[in-house]
């Protein structure tokens, strides 16, 4: 069973977009804030009415998030 639910964040045209690893959830936000709260209702939006256990998950599974950085290289000397 998993116990957490994993989501990358990145960032582009003004909205952070979280996109779930483990699980097929995308949802999105103007500010990280209201893409924190998109994601927790996204993710009990997923489980509602399922048993997360077929779907694979354990009783209370807690939420994971990386942020994506983009780094601009050119004109950088190595």
């Amino acid at each position: 069973m998993k116990n957490i639910i994993q989501f990358t964040i990145s960032k582009e045209d003004g909205f952070y977009t979280a996109s779930g690893v483990n699980a097929p959830i995308v949802t999105q936000g103007k500010t990280f804030e209201e893409l924190t709260a998109n994601i927790r209702e996204a993710v009990l939006l997923f489980f509602e009415g399922e048993n997360p256990a077929e779907l694979g998950f354990g009783a209370t599974p807690s939420i994971l998030t990386n942020f994506e950085l983009s780094l601009p290289l050119y004109g950088v000397n190595a």
